[in-house]
């Protein structure tokens, strides 16, 4: 017998959640509970759609499609507003392998990357996306992500500097 599409929709959420929290998570640099509040944003615009969401061969990326441009949307509006941490909150994490100095500096360096040069870094580099997945979930051109992959990819380099080497040999 064939689920309704609430238990369908139920089911994908459950699914996904985690990895777009992660994602999301990436996205802001750290920051969780905007993180949470993006992906519960994102997963009400997929419930709204769900009939023909669910009919698309790929309803993760399209997930993680809205994702991103409701980031983007969110650092448009909020722009101007400051956001003052002093220090990152304490959270378990699955890999316990992780170094986590390693950890809070990515997520510094990310921090200060433009919006958009961040979501085009987390999903080419983390999302693992090709450079025309990336310009489709950013409705930009295929140009316009490479450009902006090599000037983050500068820009982190140059924020990183030696750190980055200091803790790959870790």
């Amino acid at each position: 017998m064939s689920q309704g599409p609430v238990e369908d929709y139920a089911e994908f959420a459950a699914a996904r959640a985690g990895h777009l929290y992660r994602s999301a998570c990436l996205l802001t640099a750290g920051d969780t509970h905007l993180a949470e509040d993006l992906v519960q944003e994102a997963l009400g615009r997929i419930y709204v759609r769900w009939g023909r969401v669910s009919r698309v061969g790929n309803p993760a990326g399209y997930a993680q499609t809205v994702l991103t441009r409701t980031f983007l949307a969110h650092r448009r509006r909020f722009s101007s507003r400051e956001r003052i941490r002093d220090s990152f909150p304490e959270a378990a994490d699955a890999d316990a392998d992780a170094d986590p100095s390693l950890r809070l500096t990515l997520l510094d360096a990310l921090a200060q990357l433009p919006a958009k040069d961040r979501a085009v870094v987390v999903l080419r580099y983390w999302e693992d996306r090709s450079v025309h997945e990336t310009a489709d979930a950013l409705n930009v051109s295929s140009a316009a992500v490479r450009t902006r992959c090599v000037r983050a990819l500068a820009r982190l380099r140059e924020l990183l500097g030696e750190d980055l080497a200091e803790y790959a040999r870790s």
